[in-house]
């Protein structure tokens, strides 16, 4: 059997971590200024995209299929957190189309990237309801402009929560994997004929 080790389940865990901990400051502060939120968000979509990257280069000889996928995510978070700091006086509405850009921007790439490897990930549910997540949240942001203040932190702030929860889960399973001599996304079986 050959196996490719496509992802570092500490990167995900990372990941994972950093939007947990800008879900938690942004329900512990559901009275933030708009300054403070648009720092917050810039910072973790900043990191994630970071990571994202960083995970192409630590996986770059054995990721060639998936490389696509996360380079695209990571320049969608360091665009959207540089944006964030380019423009720190953004409206709370421009604010509010920009977070649910990336999300939507995630969660499609989450999606396709699980469709893709559905055959050979075990447990493809999880990226799958990442992303399914990601586009839920980013259409509520859009359906719901108008909604007050307070209601949009507090669902900004539980989006990220419930979003590093999964990312947790997924890196659990890869660094379970991992021990057993595995990889999270690709296992190829090759066979004499």
């Amino acid at each position: 059997m050959l196996t490719l080790a496509l992802v570092d389940w500490r990167i995900i865990a990372l990941r994972a971590v950093a939007a947990i901990a800008f879900g938690i400051l942004t329900l512990i502060w559901p009275g933030l200024t708009l300054w403070a939120l648009v720092i917050l968000f810039g910072a973790y979509v900043l990191v994630d995209g970071v990571f994202a990257i960083v995970d192409v280069v630590r996986a770059a000889p054995a990721a060639p299929g998936r490389r696509g996928w996360l380079i695209f995510e990571g320049i969608a978070g360091i665009v959207a957190g540089v944006l964030t700091f380019a423009w720190p006086g953004i409206t709370a509405l421009a604010l509010l189309y920009l977070i649910a850009a990336w999300a939507f921007v995630v969660g499609v790439i989450r999606i396709a990237a699980a469709i893709e490897y559905r055959r050979v990930v075990p447990h493809a549910w999880l990226p799958t309801l990442s992303g399914v997540l990601s586009i839920v949240f980013g259409a509520l942001l859009v359906i719901s402009p108008g909604a007050g203040a307070l209601v949009i932190t507090w669902l900004i702030g539980w989006y990220a929560v419930v979003f590093g929860v999964v990312g947790l889960a997924v890196a659990a399973r890869a660094r379970s994997l991992e021990r057993e001599g595995g990889s999270l996304v690709l296992r190829v079986r090759t066979s004499a004929t």
